[in-house]
């Protein structure tokens, strides 16, 4: 089968793209397009007086944040020729940290004030909008009022609002009441970032948060992204670690050899508790198995979601979905499972996605479109990358094409590289 190249709508690629542009575990899996910024995080415009503080260490090191305009940025994933294209959102967080020197309290006026020329000044040189990462602790303190102010900066560009709401537990749909007003107030399309209802105690609610989204769609225009897993991954948060669920950890610097390794091991291990061993171990990453299957088959087959891998390639054991989130639609839940037929898999991964985020030209195979291609077996594709040994590249990805240029090709790289930095289209240019 012949599709429109992939496009992973949630990616924290971010460093990655430049640092190593041959970008395979991308590639290997037919995704053509990364964007990048998600979560309120991105790797511009930012500057750092030390290193970049939790999350944006996602991102890298200190050395890693080199672009403090977005101008900068463009540049430097133009000279780096990645194998797919770029584009970017403006992380929240990362406009707070360039002018606070406390990220645990709301912006004051200037800051805010500040915080919106260096957004606007990033709309200007083509960024797509805007992301949110509230359930973070760096930007759990801003209030609604503070989104508001620079999503207001956004209509008269076209940009858009994306939002790591700030619960995806208990109080979810009091968050998602947040990420639309606060869309809504500026008139600019949401999407919800990896929707998930997370926690044990939170399972099987997908249907009434569903619900709630078909009801908010019919005012203002909203769509959201997941990732095909019941488990998700970010850094060790202390205030979701819990017996009720398996947590591993991927990396620690308060306690490195302890990578590789449950919580629950490690407060054995130690003799202490699993929030005092959690304490121990930071700062640090974990992988956490918060979702149940029904939720996520539910999120993944609504007609508003795409598909996103929020992938952490910096993370030394990443989650699976680094690797194989887009040929785990195609297989696990298009072929094996039914969840849909295949030309809606595909929708949910080009066409849907280069609409929403207004990525001219492509998504489709048409005339005049670039050639961003995958050719897979849609009898054979599969991800092969698991929990256990997550760097492994899937199989029935044939070959890719990138702007016209074969880059992947027979389970190797052919080291092509014609990647390209996608800036935001405007009204009346089309999609």
């Amino acid at each position: 089968m012949l599709a429109p190249g992939f496009i992973d709508v949630h990616t924290h690629d971010d460093t990655n793209v430049i640092r190593e542009p041959m970008c395979e575990p991308k590639i290997s899996q037919g995704v053509t397009t990364v964007i990048v910024g998600n979560c309120g995080i991105s790797a511009s415009p930012a500057t750092l007086d030390g290193e970049p503080p939790d999350p944006m260490n996602l991102l890298g090191r200190r050395q890693d944040f080199q672009y403090p305009t977005f101008r900068a940025y463009v540049d430097a994933v133009e000279c780096a020729k990645p194998a797919v294209n770029v584009a970017a959102l403006v992380g929240h967080t990362t406009l707070r940290n360039n002018v606070m020197n406390d990220l645990f309290r709301p912006a004051f006026e200037q800051e805010i004030s500040s915080m919106k020329q260096t957004l606007v000044e990033a709309l200007e040189e083509g960024a797509l909008g805007l992301s949110s990462g509230l359930a973070y602790a760096s930007a759990f303190d801003a209030p609604k009022e503070e989104l508001m102010s620079l999503v207001a900066e956004l209509h008269p560009y076209d940009g858009i609002y994306t939002t790591h709401l700030r619960s995806e537990f208990e109080a979810i749909l009091h968050a998602m009441q947040e990420a639309y007003e606060t869309a809504k107030s500026g008139d600019v399309p949401l999407v919800i970032s990896h929707l998930k209802c997370a926690g044990a105690g939170n399972w099987g609610r997908m249907t009434s948060v569903l619900a709630d989204l078909d009801t908010a769609v019919k005012k203002q225009d909203i769509a959201c992204d997941c990732y095909p897993y019941t488990a998700s991954s970010s850094t060790l948060d202390l205030n979701q670690v819990t017996d009720e669920i398996d947590i591993f950890i991927t990396w620690s610097e308060g306690l490195p050899d302890m990578a590789g390794k449950t919580l629950k091991d490690i407060a054995n291990t130690l003799n202490v508790s699993l929030h005092e061993a959690a304490s121990r171990l930071q700062p640090a990453g974990a992988v956490y198995h918060c979702m149940a299957d029904d939720d996520v088959e539910a999120v993944l087959s609504h007609r508003l979601s795409m598909v996103g891998s929020d992938g952490l390639p910096n993370d030394p054991h990443p989650h699976p979905r680094l690797w194989g989130a887009f040929p785990r639609v195609l297989g696990h839940y298009c072929r094996e499972k039914e969840l849909f037929d295949l030309e809606t898999a595909v929708h949910k991964m080009t066409g849907m996605s280069a609409t929403r985020y207004a990525l001219a030209n492509r998504g489709f195979i048409k005339a005049g479109h670039f050639a961003d291609l995958v050719l897979f077996n849609p009898k054979t594709v599969k991800d092969t990358a698991t929990f256990s040994a997550p760097k492994q590249k899937a199989t029935g990805i044939e070959s890719v094409w990138v702007n016209g240029a074969l880059a992947w090709h027979q389970g190797q790289h052919t080291g092509r590289r014609e990647g390209r930095f996608l800036k935001r289209t405007t009204k009346g240019e089309g999609v």
